[in-house]
């Protein structure tokens, strides 16, 4: 299947990526599938019995603001240290050369693409490095520039908290979380039609798709969607590698392992 991506990457003339959270795990960051990995990253979240999707609620920012900004702000800090893996500069490096360039559509929220150079990159789920108020008291989105201080024994924030310039309430990840009907979402679609306009433009587009899973099927659908016309779909995911109706190549692999073997250097 590497010989059939490579003859894929070759006639490409544009290179959209479509990341999931498997594309940080050879970076460091934790694997949260399932509540088995998330407790290993966050022990004492397991002593709770907190699983992941319970946390990323954005109803504790109301009800327990340490809470929540605890799990967040401890994330923040692990975002803001973490070194994006050589994977990165080598999808950079050959998008930089083809004729239509190269774009990202992801749904982290960790920054990673940005971090290793990448200047065009669609959030569909927001980013944790930037704000916006709780209260909803302006529709405004701001850099997340403070350091959130966390206990690292409870994972619970330190105050004073991240606020809002405007009104000086709470401040909360503009990010999309779950059952969540106050995220403002004006920043990411701004990317997303961007991203749209250049997809018109682009020709012998590529997608490249590396560790998205199926549990929250953003990425791989934007991903098929994209390819659909031409096929030209490299799906890289080690546990849920199958393509739909056989339109694509994938592999059964992690993200850095195949990257180094199909992109030269």
């Amino acid at each position: 299947m590497s010989d059939d991506a490579a003859k894929l990457l070759d006639g490409a003339g544009a290179l959209l990526i479509c990341a999931g959270a498997g594309m940080g795990v050879d970076s460091g960051l934790p694997d949260f599938r399932g509540g088995e990995g998330f407790w290993r990253a966050y022990p004492p979240y397991a002593r709770l019995g907190l699983r992941f999707e319970e946390l990323a609620d954005p109803r504790h920012f109301a009800e327990d603001p340490e809470l929540a900004w605890g799990f967040y702000g401890h994330r923040l800090s692990l975002y803001r240290r973490t070194v994006p893996h050589d994977g990165f500069r080598l999808l950079l490096e050959f998008g930089s050369r083809l004729p239509h360039g190269v774009r990202v559509f992801t749904s982290n929220v960790d920054g990673q693409f940005q971090a290793a150079g990448f200047g065009s990159v669609a959030e569909a789920h927001g980013s944790i490095h930037h704000l916006q108020c709780l209260a909803g008291c302006t529709a405004g989105i701001w850099p997340a520039d403070a350091e959130v201080v966390v206990d690292e024994d409870t994972v619970r924030a330190v105050p004073p908290l991240p606020s809002c310039p405007r009104c000086g309430g709470l401040a909360r990840p503009n990010i999309l979380m779950f059952g969540d009907s106050s995220w403002v979402p004006d920043r990411s679609q701004a990317q997303l039609d961007e991203l749209t306009a250049w997809r018109r433009t682009a020709r012998d587009l590529v997608v490249v798709e590396l560790g998205a899973g199926q549990a929250v099927p953003t990425v791989r659908r934007y991903a098929e969607l994209a390819s659909a016309a031409t096929g030209a779909l490299i799906r890289i995911n080690p546990r849920e590698p199958q393509i739909r109706h056989g339109r694509g190549v994938s592999i059964a692999a992690g993200a850095l392992e195949t990257l180094k073997r199909l992109l030269p250097r």
